[in-house]
């Protein structure tokens, strides 16, 4: 059997007001059994203490920081073109075998690289399923620099199939595709003594998580809610106000791993969610899962998750009332879950990776649509 080749050096993009930090990290840590050196171009905002910390303690990385705006940041493309120069220059340094981008409108800059490209989100799919309209024109650039980006790509690679569908709609065709899960670390998450709450975690002034709609039926609830996470917009700042429930603001990885394992229910009503990241820790963690209806939920949560109809508050209400009521059935959605979870472990993500990291190496490549 052949031996794979697993890449020496890889220059990966990230953000740092998102998931995708803790995605690259979780990737980072597991891509060092494969001998793979990652070095981390951040954009977005300065690092957090605790990022800082979480960085310095993976040996295989090293960080090299930026404060470029995001694309879907307002006015940005002055700052993307810089960053774009900058990461060139990471390139000269660095030399890696490949690119890996999680970011989109860098996979047609002049890499001479092999260039994979993640989309997690997007601008355009965020709009068509929160506001239920197609993007307005001021995005028209955005959605060119994107398809840009992407289409020069080797190979693009989404979270699951429907965030899949989607891209190759918006932005397609691309050279080559793949779908790779998200993973997280098991040895992260624990069970504890569960207790008679709701615990919910994310964006909170983002509309696509819809947080809001659980703090507007929290006071119809037998149980308590707990909700975390940032409330300010990171560019107006402006706060969303959460009325009926206990805002715990932004905790740290210990903090939200001890609310899990002791939270019964976790919700999350998103109308957008390509993969849902803090989903797979709850599910870790031992919760019953009540999530937003969408394709991507339901392709990643099979039957181990009670879906809720994003614009009904009604339902949601009922929902978490009726697991709430029934403790076996809450047992058994939660036994599911972990279950399920099983399913996207750290390791198995990375290897998917490098084996697409392998084929990208050998040329030609020959990743299977």
């Amino acid at each position: 059997m052949k031996t794979p080749l697993y890449p020496s050096t890889i220059l990966m993009t990230a953000d740092t007001v998102g998931s995708v930090w803790t995605y690259a990290l979780e990737l980072t840590r597991a891509v060092a059994a494969h001998g793979t050196n990652v070095a981390l171009a951040t954009m977005g905002e300065p690092m957090s203490e605790e990022q800082r910390a979480q960085a310095e303690s993976i040996s295989n990385l090293t960080v090299y920081e930026s404060e470029y705006k995001l694309e879907w940041m307002d006015a940005p493309w002055e700052d993307v073109e810089k960053a774009g120069e900058w990461l060139l220059q990471l390139r000269d340094q660095v030399q890696p075998d490949l690119i890996h981008l999680n970011h989109l409108s860098f996979g047609s800059l002049d890499w001479g690289r092999p260039v994979l490209a993640v989309i997690h989100s997007c601008v355009l799919s965020w709009w068509r399923a929160v506001k239920q309209e197609e993007a307005p024109k001021k995005w028209n650039r955005y959605s060119d620099m994107v398809r840009k980006g992407l289409q020069a790509a080797d190979v693009v690679v989404a979270p699951t199939q429907a965030m899949m569908h989607q891209a190759e709609e918006l932005y397609g065709p691309f050279k080559h595709s793949a779908v790779v899960y998200n993973g997280r670390g098991q040895q992260y998450f624990q069970f504890g003594r569960k207790e008679p709450f709701v615990f919910s975690l994310g964006r909170v002034w983002d509309e696509a998580k819809n947080i809001s709609m659980l703090a507007h039926i929290a006071s119809d609830l037998q149980w308590p809610v707990y909700i975390a996470g940032e409330g300010k917009h990171p560019e107006t700042g402006e706060a969303m106000e959460l009325d009926n429930v206990h805002f715990l603001g932004q905790l740290t990885n210990k903090e939200v791993t001890d609310w899990l394992s002791r939270a019964s229910i976790y919700a999350l009503p998103a109308k957008y969610e390509p993969f849902g990241l803090t989903v797979l820790e709850a599910a870790m963690s031992g919760c019953a899962l009540v999530v937003g209806k969408t394709e991507s939920m339901a392709e990643v949560w099979g039957n181990a998750a009670r879906y809720v109809d994003p614009a009904s508050a009604d339902e949601l209400r009922d929902t978490i009332a009726n697991l709430i009521e029934d403790e076996f059935c809450r047992n058994i959605m939660a036994c599911r879950a972990v279950k399920r979870s099983h399913g996207f472990t750290a390791d198995q993500m990375a290897q998917d990776y490098s084996y697409l990291y392998g084929q990208l190496i050998e040329a030609p490549i020959s990743v299977s649509k």
